[in-house]
């Protein structure tokens, strides 16, 4: 992924940021990997060559231009891999740094006057490439339209490194925080910046909104500044939300218009959502969660069947309902469901015009005001009752997958692929704390003690807990023997027994609460019920299970944050805890 940086001025200031230990000694083994003469020495292995030597015959073609040099004649730019990406070698960066030059137009592949550019590697996952505005002939170079082609040429290295491919521009991906926001954000000692926060809280409002004054006024109790652009005829036509305490420089606030958090943030985009609305349907606590589910599933055989934007239409109002869904969610699965949330937001994004009405739409908009009507839900944390709305859920994401498939919308039929995930974990997460809850034990044991005559757990993989598996689904053996995740499964048994429950009374019971037909790794599946075992505090449940699940304990998952629990391969995801429910009321 290329990213352009700012132009600046001061090509030996930049040489020396990127060959320095950075600004937290982020940056180890700085090397040039590439520049636009295969005899430049590299500063970092030549006695005889400086940082400042380099910055000069960068600019050398500079300042030989007739008349003024440009003002901004740095030219940056970083690429970076995907964090689950394997790390290229020196030569394949190298390869990638000059095929990003003659994209952009910098310096042509076969055009030795170009202009000068070096690459520099000092982390495993990008490499930065600084270049000098001005050709060794006395032109300027042609950088029209420099990061678009840059960005087709990342596609085809993609492809042939066997890379996480991204999708060419649609017009649909978020908007990503500014390098300022994110440090910002940092040294406030924030999981996210003022962005992320505002986007989550508008998303949160305009799924549940049933008007423009419910809309505005969901925003204000959630403790966001809320600014409205009114037309001189007094009816309100933009809006601009700003954290609390939020300041720039000139202590203004930091305002944030809806298009500038997501293409579909806009007004008259969130409008869209109540344009087709009806009642909203009255339903009693005890009954939302299964009434959500009737609709949910009601509707997933109606999506995209009426035609190609009713069916854009019907996938924007389902992720509205899983952000409704993240929100009033159990607490037990809030996590993996605002996970959920944040994946499906470029999957509900499909190019071009969409419906406001439809069957499917209409029902996963009632589902969601089902959902929004009542503080019971979550005030009774009631994860038995919202199983079965996982589990529509999975259903109607599973068809939005396919129906994206169809289109050849491949990026958002791959975000629709790793919400299934979050939502499959979250479900079995549940049935495990179901299960949790009506188990009676046969016999309760004693907490295991090291010197004790009892048989002692055992590290994760030894034999013992393939007994275990074997007295408790029989069936199962040779399968979860041989899943890559058994031994992720096996370390959830060995502190089921650390805590004083026999693990395989524990193992058979959440086995035998769903079946296992759909499973794709029964192993994964068996783990993620035992998370949920222990997170709702089975009979004895011990202090892994308040601690080491983040599904438990409101933890993080990943875009920058502590790992997740270990052993079960899992995407990586953005930070998110209980402490982000509170959202946009936290102290800026």
């Amino acid at each position: 992924m290329p990213k352009k940086a700012r132009d600046g001025d001061d090509t030996a200031g930049w040489l020396r940021y990127l060959y320095g230990p950075g600004k937290r000694d982020e940056h180890a083994d700085a090397r040039m990997v590439a520049a636009w003469d295969l005899y430049v020495d590299d500063p970092a292995g030549s006695p005889d060559r400086t940082v400042s030597d380099v910055a000069l015959l960068l600019d050398a073609p500079v300042y030989a231009l007739p008349g003024r040099k440009p003002p901004k004649h740095v030219y940056h730019v970083a690429v970076r891999n995907a964090p689950e990406d394997r790390i290229l070698t020196d030569g394949e960066w190298a390869e990638v740094a000059r095929e990003m030059m003659h994209a952009s137009g910098v310096s042509a592949h076969g055009d030795d006057q170009g202009c000068r550019w070096v690459a520099v590697r000092h982390a495993d996952d990008h490499v930065h490439i600084v270049a000098t505005r001005g050709r060794q002939d006395g032109r300027q170079p042609n950088l029209r339209q420099d990061i678009v082609k840059m960005h087709a040429a990342a596609r085809v290295f993609e492809e042939r490194f066997g890379l996480r491919r991204l999708a060419h521009g649609d017009g649909t991906a978020r908007k990503w925080p500014k390098t300022g926001e994110t440090e910002k954000a940092q040294r406030r000692g924030l999981r996210e910046t003022a962005r992320d926060t505002l986007q989550r809280a508008v998303r949160e409002a305009a799924a549940a909104a049933a008007g423009d004054g419910d809309f505005f006024a969901r925003l204000g109790a959630a403790g966001v500044r809320v600014q409205q652009r009114i037309a001189p005829d007094g009816h309100v036509i933009g809006y601009s939300v700003a954290m609390p305490g939020d300041r720039d420089g000139g202590q203004s606030p930091v305002w944030f218009s809806g298009s500038r958090l997501a293409p579909d943030l806009s007004l008259p985009r969130v409008r869209e959502r109540w344009k087709q609305a009806g009642p909203v349907p009255v339903v009693a606590p005890a009954e939302l969660w299964r009434v959500a589910e009737e609709k949910v599933r009601a509707a997933a055989g109606q999506l995209g069947v009426e035609g190609l934007h009713q069916g854009a239409g019907d996938v924007a109002a389902l992720g509205g309902l899983i952000v409704v869904a993240a929100a009033v969610s159990p607490r037990l699965v809030r996590d993996q469901l605002r996970q959920a949330a944040w994946e499906f937001e470029r999957a509900s994004r499909a190019p071009g015009d969409r419906a406001l009405e439809g069957r499917a739409r209409r029902l996963y908009r009632e589902s969601a005001q089902v959902l929004s009507q009542s503080v019971a839900v979550v005030s009774r944390n009631d994860a038995a009752a919202a199983l079965g709305f996982l589990l529509a859920l999975v259903m109607a994401v599973e068809a939005s997958r396919c129906w994206q498939e169809a289109q050849e919308y491949r990026v958002q039929a791959e975000a629709s692929g790793r919400t299934v995930r979050l939502l499959r974990e979250a479900a079995e997460v549940t049935a495990g704390a179901s299960a949790a809850r009506e188990y009676r034990p046969r016999t309760k044991r004693a907490a295991v003690q090291p010197d004790a005559g009892q048989r002692k757990a055992v590290a994760p993989g030894e034999h013992p807990m393939a007994a275990v598996v074997q007295q408790a689904v029989p069936e199962h053996v040779r399968t979860l023997l041989e899943d890559e995740t058994w031994s992720a499964l096996c370390a959830r048994l060995v502190e089921i027994e650390r805590s004083g429950d026999d693990p395989a009374e524990v193992l058979a019971a959440v086995a035998a609460r769903r079946g296992l037909s759909s499973a794709d790794s029964i192993a994964e599946v068996f783990a993620w019920r035992l998370d949920g075992w222990q997170a709702q505090g089975g009979p004895g449940a011990g202090t892994y299970g308040k601690s080491a699940s983040s599904s438990a304990a409101g933890g993080t998952g990943k875009r920058s944050g502590p790992a997740r629990r270990t052993g079960v391969p899992a995407p990586r995801r953005r930070t998110s805890g209980d402490e982000e429910l509170k959202g946009p009321r936290r102290a800026r």
